[in-house]
């Protein structure tokens, strides 16, 4: 399945640039990919999107009130499964990520969100790297170069 994310990233550099998901689907089917990949990538996808769209309407709200900002001594606290599901390096790079103030506590959940969703654990760095990049092109952001490379270290995976 990420092989196909990947692609969607590569080839539709915005979310809002990528096709209604039928079409995408024979897009991805035209490609090459296999059935089942394709069904769970469009599904995380459709996924993907609910979340992105909920967290826009939380940062909506948010700038309605007086600024809310998050306490400097607030803390993420990860549950037993998800300290399970993604292992020491995957928590570990989400907060290097945070504390690099590159991923917002909303993009965070979201991350959290997409890779609870994917089934095994522990989950591989490389591809919680991936839902990172992915969470960043749901929401129309490009990361800056630096968090980018780091994003897409692996040659093989990810050509930006």
């Amino acid at each position: 399945m990420f092989e196909v994310l990947v692609f969607v990233y590569e080839n539709y550099w915005r979310g809002d640039a990528c096709p209604e998901l039928e079409q995408l689907g024979r897009k991805l089917s035209a490609a090459g990919f296999n059935v089942e990949d394709i069904q769970q990538a469009l599904s995380w996808l459709d996924e993907l999107n609910l979340a992105s769209h909920k967290t826009e309407l939380i940062d909506i709200s948010q700038s309605a009130r007086e600024h809310h900002t998050e306490s400097a001594h607030s803390m993420r606290v990860y549950s037993v499964a998800e300290q399970d599901h993604l292992g020491a390096a995957c928590l570990g790079f989400i907060n290097f990520l945070e504390s690099a103030d590159v991923l917002s506590p909303h993009m965070r959940e979201i991350v959290m969100d997409r890779a609870m969703a994917i089934p095994g654990h522990p989950m591989d760095l490389d591809d919680l790297k991936i839902i990172v990049l992915m969470v960043y092109w749901s929401i129309g952001l490009e990361p800056d170069a630096l968090v980018l490379d780091e994003l897409c270290d692996d040659a093989d995976r990810v050509a930006h």
